[in-house]
């Protein structure tokens, strides 16, 4: 697999295809592996595109330094825009991705919105009033690793009520080595997404995809970002066969976006 590195850390990714870029990221303590068996691989319905699919700084098959900062979503954010000098140099690209992987798309899309044709976000984690008290549960969840090791954190984790969208797919395990986890965690709690009224300044099309039942990322983050950002599209899952519409939908999305753009505007 092809590598990229970075400060601190060395990405792993592959390239599939032909045709305009598509980026897909992955949430926290995820991989792109884990992605697709708990059917968020939604670029998997998509043809004619070059996709691009990566593990995080610390995830999956990526390497990293536990320095608890290199979490924090603008420089995940960072981390995205080299792969993209990288592997798309000039063009800009579909970005598609859930909880961490969204946020990672808007910091990144604040920082170089040329960079960008479309973002579909997905699971928006909790963010703005709702961080607070996700951050102290990372920061608590952090300590009980360092204190009590991997498999006291995988026994609390076990009692956690799964959103019905995702009842039928099988838990993973965190896809980030334990001597990593308490700084990944860290980083984590650390962090936010932009300011409602900054994100006005994103102007290409979103569609926001979320599931019910689930604090950790709760509507209200994905009815936000909807009322502040271009676009109608919002979608809730509330069970797998709606999950299961996903991969369908933002491949609609993205050809839709991409007929606009061959289109151009109206006169």
């Amino acid at each position: 697999m092809p590598t990229l590195e970075l400060p601190r850390c060395r990405l792993t990714y592959d390239v599939t295809g032909a045709g305009p870029p598509v980026v897909q990221l992955h949430g926290l303590l995820s991989d792109q592996a884990a992605n697709t068996a708990g059917g968020l691989d939604l670029a998997s319905a998509l043809t004619g595109h070059r996709t691009v699919r990566y593990d995080a700084r610390g995830h999956g098959r990526s390497a990293a330094e536990p320095v608890a900062e290199d979490w924090a979503w603008p420089r995940l954010a960072g981390d995205l825009l080299h792969l993209l000098d990288a592997v798309a140099p000039g063009e800009p690209v579909h970005g598609i991705g859930p909880s961490m992987g969204a946020a990672t798309l808007l910091h990144a899309a604040l920082a170089e919105p040329r960079r960008f044709r479309s973002l579909t976000l997905c699971v928006p984690s909790t963010a703005w009033g709702s961080r607070r008290d996700q951050a102290g549960t990372y920061r608590r969840s952090a300590d009980l690793v360092e204190r009590h090791g991997l498999e006291a954190y995988l026994r609390a984790g076990r009692a956690a009520v799964r959103p019905p969208a995702v009842a039928d797919r099988p838990a993973h395990p965190p896809r980030v080595d334990p001597g990593l986890l308490p700084a990944v965690l860290r980083g984590a709690a650390g962090t936010d997404l932009p300011p409602v009224d900054e994100l006005s300044r994103i102007g290409v099309p979103v569609l926001v995809l979320a599931w019910s039942g689930d604090a950790t990322h709760p509507l209200s983050t994905a009815e936000a970002l909807r009322a502040a950002l271009p676009g109608d599209g919002l979608h809730v899952a509330g069970t797998p066969a709606e999950l299961a519409e996903w991969p369908r939908r933002c491949a609609a999305f993205v050809r839709a976006v991409e007929v606009g753009r061959q289109a151009g505007p109206a006169v």
